[in-house]
């Protein structure tokens, strides 16, 4: 399993490839941390090449979601269908969290 993580061109967020599970969580912890620590405003996670992300790693991405501050949000573009239907199925009304298909 592996997960690597590259910082969008425009700089408002990052692109991640591969798997969150068990052995890549502790990337996507320090990712999502450096997201909420740096970011502004609204910031984009392109997930479109992520094939898998297992509940931890659901709950990590809600747990940085809820440490935002005011008005700032998490845009998903293009996440793995399995991580939308854990977001639907546990975490139903977070407004913190944007999913975008495009």
């Amino acid at each position: 399993m592996q997960l690597t993580v590259y910082p969008l061109a425009e700089g408002r967020g990052v692109r991640a490839a591969g798997e969150v599970g068990l052995a890549t969580y502790p990337v996507w912890e320090r990712t999502l941390e450096r997201i909420v620590r740096d970011g502004e405003g609204v910031c984009h996670l392109e997930l479109s090449a992520v094939t898998f992300v297992d509940v931890a790693g659901a709950g990590a991405l809600v747990a940085a979601a809820r440490r935002l501050p005011g008005g700032r949000r998490l845009v998903l573009h293009r996440p793995p269908a399995a991580l939308c239907r854990t977001l639907e199925l546990f975490w139903p009304d977070l407004p913190a969290i944007e999913v975008s298909m495009s």
